[in-house]
């Protein structure tokens, strides 16, 4: 069965769909994609998947269940995002007529053998629900009923729901509502078939058009499924304002006491410069202790240095790309009711900003004397998409074998790889040479000596091990509360419409994890520890493994996530989340402590 039905078709719709989410057109989300009918004009239902209810990304083809299906399927042209999304909508027999209501109408009669019914009856147990697209509204409903009773005697019945009610509103000659329900139905039971024996079923339905005076499909309150997954995303401000707090303390202790001592070195230290700059040369460094007497060391280059351009190159580019996203979301670009809209706009916006990753990586690593370009363009362009590769690989490998819609088809596959190899490989390569030829000589505010001075025995409280748990803890702390209700859109039922709060809490998030890169640089150089290239980025980096260890708690205590297909693509992906936190926290310590060291050495006086 041809999922795609024809890929040609969907594969030049998705292009123009990213340009108009880029260009800002079709804002308003009640209103794009709206058909416009008149009375009597048929009303296409696509069945599109079915699942368990509680596995969001186990999701299977509708028609795979035995169920009443049309001699020849076809299948609707779809976007790239959809695809992604696990939809593959197929026109199905309900006959719908706009603004024509229908009564017990007969779907199909079906002779089902034990086989089919045992299939129906396992996907009942475990809770699988349907979805149906109705004019780009979703409507959802279970495919049966299990009733648990008693413990003696212990009654288990399983019924299949064979009567479908449809509820339509309509304004004008726009649908803005639909539903699907079951209420006033009796389920059919399953229970008691011998082996042998065939069960026999007649599938019908119901259609009930009413009127509303609601213009637009946005201006609805239930939302677009009827209330069918659970509502619980509410603005939460007690929690925002118990993280904004907890964000202006720690922001205001790290100033005011970094402020304070870094006033009293640097007067301490240029006082002591000028009441021995009468004296020889070799009294220089006598009496000196802290960060001042590591000056011709703090901008030693660190090693593997190409891989350190790479990390703060692609941590820029997921920088881009996170703000992007958020930025269009808060100008309303993304259409809740159409299906992937986000992930089509994530794959281009990914592409694009390749060059910004070459561009960064390629600039710094010529600054810091850095000569095989060549293969830091190469480290570069692979150290997100080889991770993302492997991990995706695995994923959809589970997902094929399973028959899930979650596998991507060949089409798309080729499709990425293209986009990638047309898009984002060469960006990266442009953005290279154009770092390169642009970058300026490092200009440190100290020389450096050719030998390296020894560092003294630093207190376990200085080491990398603590640096990383303290600046991966707090960052992680004032997102928390939110990473909550992220993990229940992305992996749960929810649709995460609060852009401005996420905006907000990102903004919190890089905020404290600059403070916290500059405050633990300060207490190693104080300690005469010059070695805080990679410290920077491990240290606050490291909130990307708090968020990992986060998302193992999420799975194993407030979700009711199972089985293999959901349990493999959710630790898949949440390794690679912390991974892109990692080099996107990474990037803004390293450059707040860079700054900051720039700063304190530029204003202190020395010969």
């Amino acid at each position: 069965m041809t999922v795609l039905g024809h890929p040609g078709s969907w594969r030049c719709r998705w292009l123009p769909l990213l340009l108009l989410l880029l260009l800002g057109t079709g804002r308003d989300p009640g209103v794009e994609g709206v058909t416009h009918y008149k009375a009597g004009d048929p009303v296409i239902l696509y069945v599109n998947k079915v699942g368990p209810y509680h596995n969001p990304q186990e999701t299977y083809h509708y028609y795979q269940l035995p169920v009443c299906c049309p001699e020849k399927i076809r299948h609707k042209s779809l976007s790239l995002g959809e695809v992604l999304d696990g939809d593959r909508m197929a026109e199905s027999l309900y006959e719908i007529r706009f603004r024509e209501n229908v009564e017990k109408r007969i779907l199909c009669h079906m002779q089902l053998s034990s086989a089919q019914v045992e299939q129906l009856r396992q996907a009942i147990e475990e809770l699988y629900y349907f979805e149906f697209v109705v004019d780009d509204l979703p409507i959802r409903g279970f495919v049966g009923y299990m009733e648990e009773s008693g413990f003696l005697p212990h009654s288990h019945k399983i019924g299949l729901w064979t009567h479908l009610d449809f509820h339509l509103e309509f304004h004008g000659d726009r649908i803005i509502f639909a539903n699907v329900s079951v209420r006033d139905v009796k389920p059919h039971s399953l229970d008691g078939l011998r082996p042998d024996e065939f069960l026999g079923l007649t599938h019908t339905y119901s259609v009930r058009w009413s009127e509303t005076s609601v213009e637009r499909r946005s201006d609805r309150r239930r939302g677009d499924d009827g209330g069918f997954f659970p509502r619980t995303l509410e603005i939460h401000w007690l929690s925002i304002i118990n993280s904004m707090v907890l964000v202006f303390l720690l922001v205001g202790f790290v100033a005011v006491i970094l402020m304070r001592v870094l006033r009293n070195d640097l007067a301490r230290y240029n006082l002591d410069e000028e009441t021995t700059s009468g004296g020889s040369g070799d009294d220089f460094d006598q009496g000196d202790n802290g960060w001042k007497i590591i000056h011709t060391d703090v901008f030693r280059f660190p090693p593997y240095r190409g891989l350190l351009c790479a990390v703060l190159g692609v941590g820029a580019q997921f920088l881009a790309l996170g703000t992007g996203i958020i930025v269009m979301a808060l100008l309303g670009m993304f259409n809740v009711h159409r299906h992937g809209a986000i992930n089509s706009a994530a794959i281009l916006l990914y592409a694009l900003t390749c060059c910004i990753s070459g561009y960064v990586s390629s600039h710094f690593y010529r600054q810091i004397g850095g000569k095989r370009w060549v293969w830091n363009i190469i480290l570069t362009t692979s150290l997100f998409s080889v991770p993302f590769f492997l991990t995706w690989s695995v994923v959809n490998s589970v997902h094929w074998a399973n028959g899930s819609t979650q596998a991507l088809p060949a089409t798309t596959i080729l499709l990425l790889l293209t986009v990638w190899l047309l898009v984002g490989f060469p960006l990266t390569v442009i953005g290279g040479i154009f770092g390169k030829n642009n970058a300026s000589p490092f200009d440190a505010p100290c020389r450096t000596k050719n030998i390296a001075r020894e560092i003294p025995p630093q207190p376990w409280y200085k080491s990398s091990l603590v640096h990383m748990t303290v600046g991966g803890f707090l960052p992680f702390s004032a997102i928390s509360v939110e990473l909550y209700y992220i993990f229940a859109t992305v992996w749960g039922r929810e649709q995460y419409t609060l852009y401005g709060i996420l905006f907000f809490v990102f903004a919190i998030l890089l905020s404290v994890g600059a403070c916290i890169s500059i405050a633990l640089t300060y207490f190693q150089l104080s300690g005469e520890d010059y070695r805080w290239w990679w410290r920077s980025v491990l240290s606050v980096g490291s909130t990307g493994l708090f968020i990992f260890f986060y998302s193992v708690f999420y799975y194993a205590r407030r979700s009711n996530m199972s089985g293999v297909v959901q349990t493999v693509e959710f630790f898949g992906y949440s390794l690679l989340t912390g991974y892109v936190f990692f080099l996107m926290l990474g990037t803004i310590s390293f450059f707040s402590s860079l700054k900051f060291i720039r700063y304190i050495y530029v204003n202190l006086k020395m010969d």
